[in-house]
């Protein structure tokens, strides 16, 4: 295990006032995205939505990190630059999602496991060799009335552990997301106890792996309502008990915790953050790791035509510049 690179990793990630910009969506997700707007999910319109994302001017003031999918990590910028060469030389660490995406758990087909271990040593040296440093495995967790069961918890559990450990040992840091989905009609209190026993059995499996907790990045769910709860727990409740949470579960070894949104609106993924760091004395950093929540509204404006990437880009900075105020508590609704 290569200790001094792996440090080095989390050293660059872990920034107060950044975050990381998740864009590794499959083909098939950007092609819904892409499908919003009117645009062929073609190779080419890819590469050039992801151009312009990653070639933004100065986004390395609010972005640190960018996770990519696996097609993403081999394009290149209009010029020739591999899209990695970009981000490293504007300061941004490049990653790779390499989970393999969600099967049916056996004798449990309404819950997922998350597939992609056998060949992933082998696969995580190439995309070294290809300029990624850290990486990104997701489970997912659907609440009902009997669901998540507890086989699903630590089946999902161990693999996100497993995954972990072999990524530090090839020198690459593991972003660790277990995320219970907001799916569905269920109060604030169920997802809070949903989301402690499925922490509960992330760290013990991780513990059980030996991984390193100093040498990963956390990214979790909040402690939110159902997307389809009457009433919606207010902001200040959602800080609360996220942060209540955490601090049961979450060792302070942990350096950062860049929470997904998770299909909440930008402005509300937004004042969350913000109303967490706004509580202080925290033993982790807090920030970000924001897909749609971050890019819907470059997406709305691109409209995948070039006349309009310039404004794309500023609707893209205007957005991750109120995140990274976000991650120190100091965003205010009038800055929308």
């Amino acid at each position: 295990m290569d200790i001094q690179t792996l440090t080095s990793t989390i050293k660059d990630i872990a920034i107060p006032g950044k975050g990381i910009l998740a864009a590794d969506e499959s083909n098939g997700t950007i092609a819904k995205r892409f499908d919003t707007i009117h645009v062929e999910p073609t190779e080419e319109n890819r590469r050039a939505y992801r151009d312009l994302l990653f070639s933004a001017p100065h986004l390395n003031n609010y972005i640190s990190g960018v996770i990519l999918f696996e097609e993403t990590l081999y394009q290149h910028t209009v010029n020739g630059t591999p899209f990695p060469t970009l981000l490293s030389q504007n300061g941004i660490v490049p990653g790779i999602k390499v989970d393999q995406g969600l099967v049916s758990l056996k004798n449990s087909p309404d819950e997922k496991i998350t597939q992609g271990l056998d060949d992933l040593a082998k696969r995580l040296a190439e995309y070294k060799k290809a300029g990624a440093r850290f990486a990104k495995w997701r489970a997912v967790y659907q609440i009902s009335d009997r669901l998540p069961s507890q086989s699903a918890v630590d089946a999902n559990a161990d693999v996100l552990a497993r995954y972990a450990a072999i990524c530090q040992e090839v020198g690459i840091v593991p972003i660790v997301e277990p995320e219970v989905l907001m799916d569905g009609n269920h109060s604030i209190d169920r997802c809070f106890s949903v989301t402690k026993s499925v922490q509960l059995a992330v760290f013990k499996a991780l513990a059980e792996h030996n991984v390193k907790l100093e040498l990963m990045i956390l990214k979790p769910n909040m402690v939110i309502s159902g997307t389809h709860a009457n009433p919606q727990a207010p902001i200040e409740e959602v800080a609360k008990k996220t942060i209540e949470l955490f601090r049961e579960t979450v060792p302070a070894t942990i350096p950062t915790i860049n929470f997904l949104s998770g299909g909440q609106s930008d402005e509300l993924a937004t004042a969350h953050l913000n109303a967490m760091n706004k509580i202080g004395h925290l033993p982790w950093n807090l920030s970000f790791s924001y897909g749609r929540a971050l890019q819907a509204p470059a997406l709305r404006v691109w409209q995948g035509k070039m006349e309009n990437v310039k404004l794309a880009q500023e609707a893209l900075l205007k957005r991750a510049k109120l995140n990274g105020f976000a991650s120190e508590g100091k965003y205010k609704n009038n800055m929308e």
